[in-house]
C-alpha cells in the first residue's frame, strides 16, 4: 500500500549520495535517484545534487539523459559555475538549484556573494544558495541577500551544519541565532551536512552532537512564531522527540517556514526516522 508524502515534508531531502560521508559513485547515485523517483516516498525527495567538477569531465552527461534533474554543487568555486551550467544546458540537464560556498571560515564572504549574485538571473528560473560560513562577516552576508532577494534575485542562505572536524558543527545558539535572523530578513535557507537523523543526538564514534531535521522543524516554526534565539535554541538542543513533535502536529499539511530542506548521502536513513516518529502514514519499505 503507497501514500503520500506529507506537504510538511514535501521535498526535504536532496539526494546528496555522491558527497561524503556515503561518498556513492556518480553511476550507482544517478541508478538510486532513479529508483527514489519512482518509489512511494518520491515527495520527499528532492533533486540529485552533483558537483560541478563531474559536469565539467562529462561523466554525467553518459549517464543522465535530457529532462533529468539535479541541483549543481560549485565545488569548483563560484567562477566554475558559469560553465558547468552551460554544459548541463547542452545535455537538456535540468538544474533546480545552485549551490556555493562564497567564502571559508574566518574569510570575508562579500567578494565571493558579489560574484555569485551577478549570477542569479531571475529569468533563469534556477534558485541560487550562498553557502556562509558561521563565523565572521555573516550578518552583513544576509543583509546583502535580503536585498538581492526583496530586488527579484532568486537567491537564498545556505549553512553548514556537520561535518568532518568540530568546528564545522554550530552549536544550538548559533544556529538558532541565523535561524531568527533569516527570519528577520524574510530570507530562506538550506542547511547542509551533519543531519543524519531526526533528533539531535551524540555520534559515538565521533563524539560530535549532530543536529536533528526534526529539531529543526520544529525550530523553524518557533521562529516564524517570533520565538526568540534562546527559545529555538532549547528546541534544536531538545533530545526528546516528543516537545518536537508537540511543535509541529497539526501541521503536516502546512508548508516549512523559510527552511528549504536539506541534503543527505542517504534517503533511507531520514525516511526511516520519519517513519519511526510518526510523521508518515505507511508505505512500501524504502
Amino acid at each position: 500500500m503507497s501514500t503520500q508524502v506529507p506537504a510538511l515534508l514535501d521535498g526535504l531531502v536532496d539526494d546528496a549520495a555522491v558527497f561524503p560521508p556515503g561518498s556513492a559513485s556518480l553511476p550507482d547515485a544517478v541508478a538510486a535517484h532513479r529508483r527514489h523517483r519512482t518509489a512511494w516516498y518520491a515527495d520527499l525527495v528532492g533533486p540529485l545534487l552533483v558537483p560541478a567538477s563531474a559536469v565539467l569531465d562529462g561523466k554525467l552527461r553518459a549517464l543522465a539523459g535530457p529532462g533529468f534533474v539535479v541541483g549543481l554543487i560549485g565545488d569548483t568555486g563560484v567562477a566554475g559555475l558559469p560553465a558547468a551550467l552551460k554544459a548541463l544546458a547542452e545535455d537538456g540537464i535540468t538544474v533546480r538549484q545552485v549551490e556555493v560556498a562564497v567564502a571559508k571560515r574566518g574569510e570575508d564572504p562579500q567578494p565571493g556573494l558579489t560574484e555569485l549574485l551577478k549570477l542569479a538571473e531571475p529569468s533563469a528560473g534556477v534558485d541560487v544558495y550562498a553557502e556562509i560560513p558561521l563565523t565572521f562577516g555573516v550578518m552583513g552576508a544576509l543583509d546583502a541577500l535580503a536585498a538581492a532577494r526583496a530586488a527579484g534575485a532568486p537567491v537564498a542562505a545556505k549553512f553548514r551544519t556537520g561535518g568532518l572536524a568540530a568546528e564545522l558543527f554550530p552549536t544550538p545558539a548559533e544556529l538558532a541565532a541565523v535561524i531568527c535572523a533569516c527570519r528577520d530578513r524574510d530570507l530562506p535557507f538550506k542547511l547542509t551536512a551533519g543531519l543524519h537523523h531526526a533528533v539531535r543526538h551524540l555520534d559515538p564514534e565521533t563524539g560530535f552532537s549532530h543536529h536533528g531535521f526534526v529539531n529543526v522543524l520544529a525550530a523553524a516554526f518557533a521562529a516564524g512564531e517570533s520565538g526568540t534565539v534562546q527559545t529555538v535554541a532549547e528546541l534544536l538542543t531538545a533530545t526528546d522527540p516528543r516537545p518536537l513533535l508537540q511543535r509541529i502536529e497539526g501541521r503536516l499539511a502546512a508548508g516549512r517556514p523559510l527552511w528549504v530542506g536539506f541534503g543527505s548521502c542517504s534517503i533511507v536513513e531520514p525516511l526511516t526516522d520519519l517513519a519511526r516518529l510518526g510523521l508518515l502514514n505507511g508505505g512500501d519499505e524504502a
